[in-house]
């Protein structure tokens, strides 16, 4: 099957909902090879995946995902919240959207943290959350009942799509042929929480516009699909929101529809700063650089990084009205120690 959809996608031809179905059985397959997944996947890169073909892999992989228990009657009062990049700039920036996500939940926000370890980045959102003394590998009851009682749950990956371990080699191999896949941008897709907001920050401008398109198909009432110019470089991107250069913007709201723009950062108290001023290390130098924004002692291009993507955080779950107004109250959750005592609460659980 694989190799009659990879000739069909080498011959630039989209493929079908029933066709996406057929090959997500094929690539969970424990018996095809890597060789063969890795090919298939490759050509659809290649080809470029289409609005519609994205919906139908999440849609396939979402029946397959292990759904935490969250109480119905809680999800319909509180507005979930999932702050990720999708990784892939490379750029080996601090773990800026770990930190808005427990800057935010300090802020009164349900926050559905779903991500994995590092894959194209020094540590991952799991890594440095386990340096910081977070459990990642809360089973789903507990997890929902974090995110209910605690406005925090992270949501590892590998537990909540256990079949994606059939997928890993091939994406592995991709990664050696320096080819990406449409799983390199499909973690923020597939959050088990269903989350009703999400701010997703992507590596390529381009991406903005259907990402976003798919997070307004699959249920998700408010997003953000951003990423964010190194200066003026055209080749290096955040997939963040930048307080470096403008920011592509593609955005949708339940009440009042979808949009494209450009976010400047200097309509924000931002001062001039470089990509050296983000960088980030290994794990135990990234939990480091969390806590120390976390309890205010970090002032600089840092801060600045975590109120801009928090302002756009904030006001998705509806605790803002403009991002200005984010902006403000991330700042005072820094700075009225709500933040430190978040980080501290956690870390016991």
């Amino acid at each position: 099957m694989l190799e009659t959809l990879k000739d069909q996608l080498a011959a630039s031809n989209h493929l079908s909902d029933e066709q996406v179905r057929a090959a997500v059985e094929c690539l969970l397959d424990e018996k095809l090879s890597p060789e063969i997944k890795a090919d298939f996947l490759q050509h659809l890169a290649l080809k470029g995946e289409t609005v519609h073909e994205i919906i139908a892999f999440v849609e396939a992989l979402r029946k397959r995902a292990v759904e935490p228990p969250i109480q119905k009657s809680w999800r319909e009062s509180h507005e979930i919240l999932d702050v990720c990049g999708t990784g892939g700039d490379r750029l080996n920036t601090f773990n800026i959207s770990t930190t808005v996500a427990i800057v935010c939940a300090a802020a009164g926000v349900p926050v559905a943290k779903h991500g994995n370890r590092a894959i194209t980045s020094q540590a991952g959102s799991a890594d440095v959350l386990e340096a910081l003394g977070i459990r990642i590998d809360l089973p789903p009851d507990e997890a929902a009942a974090s995110l209910q009682e605690r406005n925090f749950a992270f949501f590892f990956a590998p537990r909540y799509h256990p079949s994606f371990k059939h997928i890993a080699p091939a994406r592995k191999l991709s990664a050696e042929r320096g080819q990406r896949t449409i799983f390199n941008f499909l973690g923020p897709l597939l959050n088990p929480a269903r989350p009703a907001a999400q701010l997703v920050g992507v590596p390529r401008p381009e991406l903005c516009e259907p990402l976003a398109r798919v997070l307004q198909s699959v249920g998700v009432r408010r997003a953000m699909v951003v990423c964010g110019r190194v200066h003026d470089d055209e080749e290096r991107f955040l997939d963040e929101l930048s307080t470096l250069g403008d920011n592509s913007v593609a955005e949708f709201y339940q009440e009042r529809g979808f949009a494209t723009s450009t976010l400047s950062p200097h309509q924000f108290p931002i001062n001039d700063s470089s990509l050296d001023d983000l960088l980030g290390g290994d794990r135990d130098a990234n939990a480091e650089i969390v806590r120390r924004l976390l309890e205010g002692k970090e002032r600089g291009p840092k801060r600045e990084a975590i109120l801009l993507n928090t302002a756009a955080g904030l006001m998705l779950a509806g605790k803002a009205r403009t991002l200005s107004a984010g902006w403000d109250l991330g700042a005072e959750v820094i700075d009225n120690g709500s933040a430190r005592v978040k980080l501290e609460e956690l870390a016991k659980t």
